[in-house]
C-alpha cells in the first residue's frame, strides 16, 4: 500500500460509484475525465468490449503521463444472449433492457486500464447476475424512481432493482458496480 502512495493517480471516470469505491480503498486520486468517442469495432464481444473502450479512454492521456503518474480507466457492459447492453438512449430503450434482462442470466464484464508513460496493463472482471421474473410494473416504477440512465444494461445494482431482481451473484458484487476493486487492487501493487 506504501509503494501506491509514490504514484499520482488520477481516475478517469464520472462515474459517481467508482470515485466512491476508489475511496473506500483508501487511494488518495485526482478525477479527470476526457471525452472520448466511445463507438467500437461491430466484430468485438463480450469482455473485448469494455477492454477495447478502457484503452481508448486511456490513450487520452497520453501526453499528461510521467514516470510517478498512473491513469486508471474502467468500462463496463452487459453482456446477454450473445448483445452487449451499453447505457440506455432513452425510456423505451430501458424498458427494453429490462425486459431483456428479466428472468435470465446475464454477464457484467468492466474492463480496467492502468497506464503509466511506459507501461499500460489491461485487465477485466466477469460476474455472472440472475434476474427473477420483472413485471412491467416493477420496470416503470424503477425507471421512472431511479433514472437508470447513465448505466449499462439500465440498472445498478445497488439500487431499488437489485434489492428486488437480483437473485444470485456469481462474482463480484463490485464489478456490477462498475469496479472490480479487489482486481485493481491486486494488479496496482504488481504495476
Amino acid at each position: 500500500m506504501e509503494e501506491l502512495k509514490k504514484y499520482k493517480l488520477i481516475l478517469a471516470s464520472k462515474s459517481p460509484r467508482r470515485q466512491f469505491l476508489l475511496k473506500e480503498l483508501g487511494l488518495d486520486f485526482e478525477v479527470r475525465t476526457k471525452e472520448v468517442d466511445e463507438s467500437f469495432p461491430d466484430t468485438l464481444k463480450a469482455q473485448e468490449i469494455p477492454l477495447y473502450l478502457c484503452q481508448k479512454k486511456a490513450d487520452a492521456f497520453d501526453e499528461e503521463l510521467n514516470d510517478n503518474t498512473i491513469v486508471i480507466t474502467a468500462d463496463t457492459i452487459v453482456w446477454v444472449e450473445g448483445q452487449v447492453l451499453n447505457k440506455p438512449e432513452n425510456y423505451e430503450d430501458a424498458v427494453r433492457m429490462l425486459q431483456l434482462l428479466s428472468g435470465k442470466m446475464h454477464e457484467v464484464y468492466t474492463g480496467v486500464c492502468l497506464k503509466s508513460k511506459h507501461k499500460s496493463k489491461s485487465f477485466y472482471a466477469l460476474t455472472k447476475v440472475y434476474f427473477k421474473e420483472l413485471s412491467r410494473q416493477e420496470i416503470d416504477y424503477y425507471i421512472n424512481n431511479y433514472h437508470p440512465y447513465d448505466k449499462a444494461g439500465s440498472y445498478g445494482a445497488q439500487e431499488w432493482i437489485g434489492y428486488i431482481a437480483v437473485e444470485k451473484i456469481e462474482g463480484s458484487y463490485f464489478n456490477v458496480m462498475g469496479l472490480p476493486v479487489r482486481e485493481l487492487y491486486e494488479e496496482l501493487l504488481k504495476f
